[in-house]
């Protein structure tokens, strides 16, 4: 795994891993994926605004930001869900 690789996991694994600390009994995963998903959502939205110069710009390229952003989550949530599937039992502890 190249360096650049490894930094990019190391940070995903840290926002992972600070989620996790925030799963308890009155904050279940439901509740704490639906806050890792708004700042998600605010951190592209702040990414994209540091590319332009000015509202009318980002506004004009807004469909496809947003188009851009999608297709991306939908490429990563496939790559996992895929993951999970094949590795299910070793990843959930099912003993199957």
């Amino acid at each position: 795994m190249q360096e650049e690789e490894k930094q990019f996991f190391e940070r995903a694994d840290a926002h992972i891993d600070l989620s996790n600390g925030q799963i308890s009994e009155e904050v279940g995963s439901e509740k704490v994926n639906a806050s890792l998903m708004y700042a998600t959502a605010r951190f592209n939205a702040w990414v994209s605004a540091r590319g332009w110069m000015n509202k009318q710009e980002m506004s004009e390229a807004k469909e496809e930001t947003i188009e851009y952003f999608m297709a991306e989550y939908r490429r990563m949530l496939e790559a996992n869900i895929d993951d999970y599937i094949a590795n299910f039992d070793r990843y959930m502890h099912t003993g199957d």
